[in-house]
């Protein structure tokens, strides 16, 4: 029994718990146990709505034969992706060796010492035609270790060299032009299915940093006017599409994770935090505010924890009378719901998807005028540091206030950064600001990003850790860390945040220009640092001048009343040293890269 993942703080692992495997947690006594011993490492990386994932632990990891043989010949080390993003964009890295169709459940086999020398994903409990059984695989991987030692650690070995030369290798930065935006929106046009909304055809996700992209070359003067038009029209449509689709729960709000079927029906029942904190966001801004209250409806209703953080997702299986069924709850309406047990809860709050959700609730609430939704990320924003930072030092994960081992990511640094930032201004908190600005600063070493710590058991094997650069469902963690250090810098005209923020978003924007839809989050980037900087603040009470002010094109808005403004520059944050109101008169400034304006009070003159 796996009794070392009991107490563990991601429900994932605990779900394991009663397989007959002897499980260890990712850490260094699991490598130990596998050097004493002599014999391979098999890491199995999951997540807790991962479907295939319950499947498999259902099929093989919940057989006893299956585990004798993996506790005779192996150490197995359970990981949920989510808590160790590290470990999981690491083996990743490696299994793209072995096989084209990456995914979850992922299967690593290493040497004690940890080299990849094999990986796979979901293989069913018998051989089914160009699928072998996971006990076959076992017994291969198995029978290659004991009678082919040298050629399974020469081939690990020359694999993870190939690995650390790729992680090191750095392409060149390229500006984002008006032709390249020319060229990915042609691109993306190309791939959009005009009959149903979004791109491809099936299965279809909503890739909303994508969708955010064109909606940002929606509005951009890098562009022309047909450009920018086809560019929204794109991104209007796949939000339509979801919108009136299966893929959105009409009862409680928010997105299902995928859909098997092109037209948005069959929908993969997973709810994620990533997608509806982002398309919260998308909906806010194309001013649908029905669609953007349901998101907010099913953030607060479902992923809410009590201490006012967010849960990560809501699994795709329940019990429905009694039987065990994928989507069969979210087939009956609301009062039939009420009789049965809704899926369950992953209650783990991660650090960087809070702060994706925390952003979202300020923008869309400061965007639509709801001050509930910015009260409600004020709440989580609070709960969170509470939760997850410790003597000032970022944490990765918790449960239940309970922190747990991993060390905290780029993406968790940059996510919450960036969303502290948006909350500071949305909600006049210039202490939240300041908190942002320490988390950026402490991933800022000469004039590059990294995180404060990396995964020590990925150290002390010599693997390259590092960040996912893929951005289908979320911001990469690189994207993130330069988009706050970007918010900084216009917020504080430190050149230090600009300059890292560009050393490490042009070539991610270069490689979104080639290939935007898996880059969605810094093509936006890209644009938004390409673009000509535009600073508004206006200083007093809510009325005509700030509505005026609010619907100029900006790179950064600011709302605040005198006291406020006071507070954000004593805080170092220099695009609001001087700016009052007139004599009790709300009063705006227009300034381009730290220049302003004379200030104005009269929405007519703020016009022209």
């Amino acid at each position: 029994m796996a009794e070392r993942l009991r107490d563990a703080v991601s429900p994932y692992l605990r779900s394991h718990a009663d397989n007959p495997v002897d499980w260890y947690p990712w850490g260094d006594a699991a490598f130990a146990a596998a050097r004493e011993r002599d014999v391979p490492v098999v890491v199995s990386i999951g997540y807790a709505t991962c479907h295939w994932c319950h499947v498999m632990a259902r099929e093989t990891f919940s057989d006893p034969d299956v585990a004798a043989v993996m506790d005779a010949g192996f150490v197995s080390i359970k990981v949920d992706r989510e808590e160790h993003p590290e470990v999981d964009a690491a083996c990743l890295a490696a299994a793209g060796a072995f096989t084209p169709n990456l995914g979850w459940p992922l299967n690593v086999f290493m040497t004690p010492e940890g080299r990849v020398f094999h990986a796979g994903t979901y293989s069913p409990p018998r051989p089914v035609p160009g699928h072998p059984s996971f006990r076959q695989v076992l017994d291969a991987v198995r029978e290659a270790w004991t009678d082919r030692r040298g050629e399974v650690e020469a081939s690990a070995a020359g694999l993870a060299a190939a690995l650390a030369q790729a992680v090191a290798a750095e392409p060149a930065a390229s500006p984002v032009t008006a032709e390249g935006l020319e060229r990915a929106v042609d691109e993306l046009a190309g791939y959009e299915d005009r009959q149903h909304g979004g791109f491809g055809g099936a299965p279809k996700f909503p890739v909303a940093p994508l969708l955010l992209a064109l909606l940002a070359v929606g509005r951009s003067p890098l562009v022309d006017a047909a450009v920018r038009d086809r560019a929204r029209g794109v991104a209007e449509r796949a939000l339509a599409g979801m919108r009136d689709s299966a893929l959105r729960d009409p009862v409680e709000g928010g997105f299902f994770r995928y859909a098997v079927r092109r037209d948005w029906t069959e929908p993969h029942y997973e709810r994620m935090l990533t997608d509806n904190a982002l398309l919260l966001r998308a909906y806010a801004e194309i001013g649908d505010r029905e669609t953007a209250a349901g998101v907010v409806r099913f953030l607060e209703g479902v992923l809410r924890q009590p201490d006012g953080t967010f849960g990560s997702a809501q699994d795709s299986e329940s019990d429905v009378d009694g039987r065990r069924s994928e989507g069969g709850y979210y087939a009956l309406d609301a009062a039939a719901r009420a009789a049965q047990p809704p899926p369950a809860v992953d209650a783990k709050v991660l650090t960087g998807w809070n702060g994706l959700a925390i952003g979202a609730l300020a923008a869309a609430g400061d965007r639509l005028g709801e001050p509930s939704w910015i009260a409600l990320a004020v709440e989580a924003a609070e709960a969170l540091l509470a939760a997850n930072r410790r003597d000032g030092r970022l944490l990765r994960a918790s449960l239940d206030g309970r922190p747990s081992t991993a060390v905290a990511t780029l993406e968790d640094h940059g996510d919450l950064a960036d969303g502290l930032l948006e909350l500071a201004l949305a909600a006049g908190r210039p202490d939240l600001g300041v908190v942002a600005r320490e988390l950026v600063d402490a991933c800022l070493h000469d004039g590059r990003f990294r995180a404060p710590e990396g995964d020590p058991v990925l150290a002390a094997l010599g693997i390259a850790g590092g960040s996912d650069v893929s951005e289908g469902a979320a911001p990469s963690g690189p994207t993130a860390i330069a988009s706050a250090a970007w918010r900084l810098h216009l917020l504080t005209a430190d050149p230090a945040y600009r300059e890292a923020a560009a050393a490490t978003a042009g070539p991610l924007a270069a490689a979104g220009l080639d290939r935007p839809i898996g880059y969605g989050a810094a093509l936006g980037l890209g644009i938004a640092m390409a673009e000509p900087i535009r600073q508004v603040v206006v200083v007093g009470e809510p009325g005509p001048l700030a509505d005026a002010a609010h619907r100029l094109p900006s790179s950064v808005f600011v709302r605040v009343d005198d006291a406020t403004a006071a507070a954000f520059a004593d805080a170092g944050f220099e695009l609001l040293e001087g700016r009052a109101s007139t004599r009790g008169a709300a009063t705006a400034y227009v300034c381009r890269d730290f220049v302003c304006r004379l200030p104005v009070t009269d929405p007519a003159d703020l016009d022209a």
